[in-house]
């Protein structure tokens, strides 16, 4: 059985405020759980889960040093802030670490400046740990990844993504000069027809308005994914969990 208090905890750190005085966030699902149980770089707070899901979870339960609370799915509900719970929710400490920022002239970064939607972060970081990317940066003004929406949507994939956030105009003057800056523009050449190198900063923009003015000036290339055929009237544009995952998969195309 889980208390009120315990259930008036974790529904508070819904709000960035009370996740960042604890340092800690909310993830759900046995998936997302999972993922993150195995990550050196956390450690669990509370578990509430179903008996089914504590009993085929005693392995690795059994190196865990948190508060593990048994429930039924009912109880479960009234924690979780997902329409249709899953099995467990879990408080785990933020991410420790983090702050590896380096050798960015060595690989492939995505740098957000602006997004916006909860679902479009999380789904940008999947896409980022399904192509090899292990850094993301984000503008100060970009949604908080421990969001629970943000968490869910990355599917585990926040357990092996270093995402940071920082003021953009002053991580671009920190770059190298030698680093390629990519950028989606409309005025930027057709992608399919410009050589892409392995290493670089790939920069999307918030949802309604795309790069900022001050963060275009700082791409050197840039890049315009093309409709079909280019003649056609079509949408004005491509949501840009959708736009970053056709750009990342450009980029890992064997040469």
């Amino acid at each position: 059985m889980i208390s009120k208090n315990k259930i008036k905890y974790i529904h508070s750190l819904n709000l960035k405020k009370n996740r960042d005085t604890q340092d800690v966030f909310v993830a759900e699902g046995s998936k997302i759980v999972g993922d993150i149980m195995v990550c050196d770089q956390t450690d669990a707070r509370i578990i509430v889960a179903q008996k089914e899901w504590i009993e085929s979870h005693q392995e690795e339960l059994r190196n865990i040093k948190c508060e593990i609370i048994e429930v039924t799915y009912d109880e479960l509900a009234k924690v979780s802030f997902l329409c249709h719970p899953q099995q467990v929710i879990a408080v785990f400490n933020k991410f420790k670490g983090q702050h590896s920022i380096k050798h960015l002239e060595e690989k492939l970064t995505l740098v957000l400046d602006g997004v916006q939607d909860p679902g479009n972060l999380g789904t940008i970081v999947r896409i980022a740990d399904w192509f090899g990317i292990e850094d993301v940066i984000c503008s100060t003004d970009t949604v908080d990844v421990y969001n629970p929406k943000v968490v869910q949507a990355t599917m585990g994939s926040i357990a092996r993504v270093n995402v940071e956030y920082c003021v953009l105009d002053d991580f671009f003057s920190s770059l190298s000069s030698s680093i390629p800056i990519y950028g989606t523009l409309l005025e930027g050449e057709n992608m399919y027809e410009v050589p892409h190198s392995n290493n670089g900063i790939i920069v999307m923009g918030n949802e309604g308005k795309g790069i900022s003015l001050p963060i275009r000036k700082r791409i050197n290339k840039a890049l315009r994914i093309p409709n079909y055929p280019e003649t056609r009237e079509t949408a004005d544009s491509l949501n840009v969990a959708v736009a970053t995952a056709i750009i990342c998969s450009e980029f890992r195309r064997p040469k």
